[in-house]
Order: C-alpha cells, then sequence, then structure tokens
C-alpha cells in the first residue's frame, strides 16, 4: 500500500503543463488579449495578435488562460496550434480542418483543396473562430500565411489568429501585402524580476506542499536560480519538484535548504531539453557528433553524418537543418578565414 507523502499535497501542480487559475504579473497582457479577442463573441472579427518575449514567461499559460475563459462563455471556437509540429500552412490548415469535423488527408491533397476544406468546416461551424499558432517561429514560408489572414473574405463568421514566439523579428521578412493583411497587435512580456518570480512560486508551492512544509528560503533559492538561468519559471518549478521528491526520500517532514542546494547543480536551462526533445532524427545525430567534438568544420560535420546515419541528405539539405539548429539555439556558428581566400564555418554546441 502507498502511503500519503508528508510533503507534496499535488505534486501535479509543479508540472510544465499544468496551467493555474490565477497567472500573477500578468493582468495586463491577459486583459489586452481578452480585449483583442473580444469582439469574436459579438460575430465581429476579432484583433490579431501577436504575443512574443523570453522562454517560460507565462507567453502560453496566458493564451490558454484567455482560450479557456473564452470558449467556456462566448461560444467561441478555439484551436491551439504548435508549429513544432505543424510547420507548414498545409498541415496547419489540414490540423484546423480536422478539428472542425471535415476530414482531410494529412498528405496527397494541394494547399488550395485544403483551404477550400477549411473554409467548407468554418461555414458549417457557423461560430467565431480564434486561433493560437504557438512557436510560430518555425513555419517554414510565413508569407503563406496570406491565405489564413485572408479568410474572412469567404466566410461570415470572424477569424482571429494568436501568434506566439520567443522572437521579436518574426514578422520582419514577410512580403507587404502579407504583412498588411496581417494587422496584429503587439504585446510584450517582459522577465519576470526575482520578487515575481518569488510570488510565482509561493503561490505554486502553497498548492503543491502541505502547509508549513517549505523551510524558509527555500523559494528564494529556486527563484534566484531560475532568474539566473534565464527566467524561465519552468526552472523554479523544477527546482521545487526534484527537492520536494529529494527531501520525501529523506523520510523528511520538511522542505530544507539543503534539500534545493543538492539538486541546484542538475538543473539548467529548460528551453534547451524541450528542443532537443523535440527535434527530429537527423539533428538529433547531429548534435550528437557536435557534443564529442569542439571548433568542428560545417565540411567535416557533414561528413562526420554521412558516416553516422543510414539516412543520407544532400549537401544542401544538410545546411538546412544545420541552419534551423543554429536559428533555434541549440548551436552555435562562427566563420573562420580558411585558405587564401576562403573562409568557413565553424560549429560548435550552445
Amino acid at each position: 500500500m502507498i502511503s500519503e507523502s508528508r510533503i507534496f499535497k499535488n505534486e501535479k501542480v509543479l508540472s510544465t503543463e499544468f496551467l493555474p487559475e490565477v497567472l500573477p504579473h500578468r493582468e495586463s497582457q491577459i486583459e489586452i488579449l481578452a480585449g483583442n479577442l473580444r469582439p469574436a463573441a459579438h460575430g465581429r472579427k476579432p484583433q490579431n495578435t501577436f504575443v512574443y518575449g523570453t522562454p517560460g514567461i507565462g507567453k502560453t499559460a496566458s493564451v490558454k488562460h484567455v482560450f479557456r475563459q473564452f470558449e467556456e462563455y462566448s461560444g467561441v471556437k478555439t484551436f491551439y496550434v504548435n508549429c513544432w509540429d505543424y510547420r507548414t500552412i498545409h498541415s496547419i490548415l489540414t490540423k484546423l480542418s480536422v478539428g472542425m469535423g471535415i476530414f482531410v488527408a494529412r498528405k496527397g491533397m494541394a494547399k488550395d483543396e485544403v483551404m477550400e476544406k477549411f473554409v467548407e468546416a468554418c461555414k458549417k461551424n457557423r461560430k467565431g473562430l480564434v486561433i493560437c499558432l504557438d512557436e510560430a517561429d518555425q513555419i517554414k514560408d510565413k508569407n503563406s500565411l496570406y491565405d489564413l489572414f485572408r479568410i474572412n473574405q469567404y466566410i461570415s463568421n470572424p477569424v482571429g489568429v494568436v501568434f506566439i514566439s520567443n522572437f521579436a523579428d518574426l514578422f520582419l521578412d514577410l512580403e507587404p501585402r502579407v504583412k498588411s493583411s496581417a494587422d496584429v497587435d503587439e504585446v510584450e512580456f517582459k522577465p519576470y524580476t526575482l520578487d515575481e518570480m518569488k510570488n510565482i512560486l509561493t503561490a505554486r508551492g502553497r498548492e503543491a506542499f502541505h502547509a508549513g512544509v517549505i523551510e524558509d528560503g527555500v523559494v528564494f533559492l529556486c527563484a534566484n536560480h531560475a532568474i539566473v538561468n534565464g527566467g524561465d519559471v519552468r526552472t523554479g518549478l523544477e527546482c521545487l519538484m526534484k527537492a520536494g521528491r529529494l527531501a520525501e526520500k529523506d523520510n523528511s517532514l520538511k522542505l530544507k535548504v539543503e534539500h534545493v542546494k543538492y539538486v541546484l547543480p542538475s538543473i539548467g536551462k529548460v528551453k534547451p531539453k524541450i528542443l532537443e526533445e523535440k527535434i527530429n532524427e537527423k539533428e538529433k545525430i547531429i548534435l550528437k557528433i557536435v557534443e564529442g567534438k569542439r571548433n568542428l568544420k560545417s565540411g567535416e560535420l557533414y561528413e562526420e553524418y554521412l558516416r553516422m546515419s543510414e539516412d543520407k541528405i544532400t549537401e544542401r539539405g544538410f545546411r538546412d537543418i544545420l541552419n534551423h539548429l543554429i536559428e533555434i539555439k541549440l548551436l552555435h556558428a562562427r566563420y573562420r578565414k580558411w585558405g587564401i581566400r576562403g573562409r568557413t564555418r565553424v560549429i560548435s554546441k550552445v
């Protein structure tokens, strides 16, 4: 028989997937988001919105929080799409159509056909629709979003889009006609201060642990470690989780400062770990090669990849994969002079 934990009251509260009822220090951003979407509840087109800021500072949680309440009280349908899994407008439209009850094969249909299916799904739905495209920087051809921006020309029910990205320059290179159609309102999420991080972790700790379990100084240490490692709330939550589990293992009645100090060296930035789980097998092989070596020239890296992988790719295809790993900041590239007139790219782990 498993006895009840003397430390944890509800460990799930510390999970990165947990969505709390209240999001401290994001009230103003949530109000802007809600205001931008509110017209859809009255049959009018909502304001497209671009949410940006560094990782782990409440962007996705805030949008999901607004979506949850908005769908419950307005009748408007909401969709959340992570663009790591759906990186083309074709796949995004397919997912949306299927989610609205229209069968669309993910392969074998032209984009225009999928667009027709999506329009058909919207007409049948007859409700307003708001779509969140999270990690929108992963969309391969952002100019292809033009079709999504123009959807309101084909249907009477209003459709709006919320974009989330870590990068403020997401729309910088859009064609002028696409940028004009996007018509996005920008909402910046600034990093949490140390005091704000302490408030957030205190609130989560109050729900996660039994009363009186957390020793003075524990939350400060976890919050400070999160700030030092990029300001990601998920880092602070991981500190509390691992320290709590260690306290359990020690049969302690308290979550102590010493438990936190013991686990801190094993907890770094969360974002790189999440990215390494999301990338494909080719990208994982390239990362593995680079981890074992320093200052590897791109040509040498390509040759090493061909030796290690049965899934052969062209040099151009390899460059595209390498550029993606550099863009998402899992690899770093710098140029070095090579030969009399040439130069080469030297690749290293971030």
